[in-house]
């Protein structure tokens, strides 16, 4: 069965500039559709349609088909999306002579995706004949029953009426109907359903019931940095455009630190006699101390010489390796001194010098404001900046793992 997973991605976002292609946790927006469907066991093909070729040429990188690009006028704000799934579809009957059975639709503003997400919708559509499609469904957070309009003199009249209940909106929630809240992540349809009803949902629709904690729809900044808080924390199954994500565990025998844009903001001021100075973050040398009684061993590599970094690490009591060309070669050498098993090594760092350290540990942890190719590589990404709590941020998340493992 041809099964087509179709990734509708405009060039024209208001809202958030350029948010298709925009990072989202160290990958483009439009790259976790693309992972989804990719991953599945069941989709036969992913094709992205979009108006614009930046666009374009970053999604055929993660591994989206794009044959043709969609006219302007099915790439407007107010452009639905049934004429947009038409426009792909008979570019591709026509210039391939291929027409797929089924239809999946993944929305780039929801990226937060169960890993099984798209093959349970395909396999609810296959389980059930009569369906002309699936939607992706949570339980609604409000009650419609209890919801309200108002007319043009301000008064309120109840948006439902419910048979057998006189004031739904005074009723408890238990007596009320379940309802559910469409979520942007999956639509699953028949091109039956698109071709012949002229719809992209039908009459027959049925849900694929999905764990709240997985719904968010990217409209606003606010969405954005929810969305990266949820990604970066690391807790929630999710499909992941470079694979699944090494968990922090709580068995940590090493913690290894870099030096500049970790405990620093990357920054130096230098005088007129040129003499160096740093800034660093107090919450970090708290954070550190709280390790320290925890009993976590903990180093720092750095590639400078530098009194500096000498002089702020005897201050956190942190022992030091300073001068490192190769810190893969420095971080094997420390692990083999200590016979240390690297799953039980964390290692955080910021810039593509670290990048050869983070396959050799357990779990690679970066600051928000990483160099590109490390937060695309990084197991967690923190949501502070380096040498503004980010040290502090991930001793935090490690005591808390000691306090719920």
């Amino acid at each position: 069965m041809e099964i087509l997973a179709l990734i509708p991605a405009r060039g024209g976002s208001k809202s958030i500039p350029r948010k298709n292609i925009r990072s989202l946790a160290g990958y483009p927006l439009i790259a976790y559709s693309i992972a989804a469907a990719k991953q599945s066991k069941l989709v036969t093909r992913t094709l992205l349609s979009t108006d614009d070729e930046e666009i374009a040429a970053i999604a055929r990188e993660y591994g989206a088909e794009v044959p043709f690009l969609r006219p302007a006028e099915l790439a407007q704000d107010s452009s639905t999306d049934f004429p947009v799934f038409i426009n792909a579809l008979d570019w591709l009957k026509t210039h391939e002579g291929y027409q797929p059975e089924l239809v999946v639709q993944l929305r780039p503003t929801s990226p937060i995706r169960p890993p099984d997400c798209v093959d349970r919708a395909i396999q609810v559509l296959l389980e059930h004949p009569q369906a002309d499609s699936v939607r992706g469904v949570i339980p609604s957070g409000q009650n419609p029953y209890k919801m309200w309009r108002m007319d043009e003199q301000g008064q309120l009249s109840p948006l439902l009426d419910l048979q057998g209940i006189r004031e739904p909106f005074n009723a408890p929630r238990q007596s009320l109907p379940s309802t559910y809240w469409q979520t942007g992540h999956i639509d699953a349809m028949r091109v039956s359903t698109l071709l012949a009803k002229g719809s992209l949902s039908g009459e027959v629709i049925y849900p694929l019931l999905m764990d709240p904690r997985y719904a968010i729809d990217i409209d606003t900044l606010r969405d954005w940095q929810r969305a990266e808080w949820i990604i970066s924390l690391g807790d929630l199954p999710m499909v992941r455009p470079g694979g699944d994500k090494r968990q922090l565990t709580s068995q940590i025998d090493l913690l290894v630190f870099d030096f500049d844009g970790v405990m620093t903001d990357d920054r130096v001021w230098v005088d007129q006699e040129g003499r160096e100075s740093v800034a660093a973050s107090r919450r970090d040398g708290l954070g550190i101390a709280m390790l320290h009684t925890a009993g976590i061993p903990m180093v720092v590599l750095s590639t400078e010489t530098n009194p500096i970094v000498a002089a702020r690490c005897r201050k956190l009591d942190l022992a030091v390796v300073q001068g490192v060309g190769d810190k893969a070669a420095a971080l094997r050498s420390l692990m083999d001194d200590r016979k240390l098993d690297p799953q039980r090594v964390v290692y955080l760092g910021n810039d593509v010098n670290d990048l050869p350290c983070f396959s050799m540990v357990g779990c690679a942890v970066t600051v928000a404001d990483a160099h590109p190719d490390v937060l695309s590589r990084a197991d967690l990404v923190l949501s502070h900046k380096g040498g503004k709590g980010a040290v502090r941020e991930l001793c935090d998340r490690i005591l808390r793992s000691f306090k719920t493992s």
